[in-house]
């Protein structure tokens, strides 16, 4: 279970979170807030790609970015600021040089990874010359590879049209990990078993999905 205790960020003189004590158990938990609201700088608090500059974020009781990023996954809002590689089966196994796995191994897991999504064809394509929703699925791919035990995804759907953002989706609720996600379309998390509202740097509600959307919804002001 990852859990933040104390947790705040600040960059220069802005303090982006304050105050955070979380204690993420639920299956699927979605985040939401407005823009500039420090949801995505929570979200990558959760594994490690950002540091708090207050309190501490832990995985079972273990603090520290490496523990954080050897068991949570991330997936990003626009799949080019995680694919690097040409061709896609070069890039999932980007991810599996640090674990010293022979290279029958690491051919095991990108044939199953790929045989999962159903994205055995792209094995071999150009990355750049993916469409959107296969890029999409290349990245959570290249995070599933690893094996983690939580995935973190930050506003995944919001470059992909109706089709790739329902086939994404159904790919997540099939996954056996943890899942925690950032999102602007609330109806996406209207099945989640938690939803966070992150407003001016804390936690303003949290709870399940309805009473928390619901709040957010009836305190927006365009």
């Amino acid at each position: 279970m990852i859990e933040l205790q104390g947790v705040g960020v600040t960059r220069g003189e802005r303090e982006i979170l304050s105050g955070i004590d979380l204690a993420l158990a639920e299956r699927r938990i979605g985040i939401i807030g407005r823009n500039g609201s420090g949801k995505s700088t929570l979200a990558r608090l959760l594994n490690g790609l950002e540091a708090p500059t207050r309190g501490r974020v832990t995985l079972d009781g273990k603090a520290g970015g490496k523990a954080l990023r050897r068991q949570v996954g991330f997936v990003f809002q626009n799949p080019d600021n995680q694919i690097v590689y040409p061709i896609v089966h070069e890039d999932l196994a980007f991810g599996l040089k640090g674990l010293r796995l022979g290279a029958e191994e690491v051919r095991a897991r990108i044939d199953a990874v790929l045989d999962r999504f159903g994205i055995t064809h792209l094995r071999n394509r150009l990355t750049h010359e993916l469409s959107g929703g296969e890029k999409q699925m290349i990245a959570l791919a290249g995070v599933m590879v690893m094996d983690p035990r939580v995935i973190v995804l930050d506003e995944p759907t919001t470059l992909l049209d109706l089709c790739n953002k329902r086939r994404f989706m159904e790919a997540i609720r099939a996954l056996d990990q943890q899942v925690v996600m950032v999102s602007h379309d609330l109806d996406l998390l209207a099945d989640f078993d938690r939803v966070l509202l992150v407003a001016e740097g804390g936690i303003r509600a949290d709870g399940p999905p309805a009473a928390v959307i619901a709040d957010y919804v009836a305190g927006a002001k365009c």
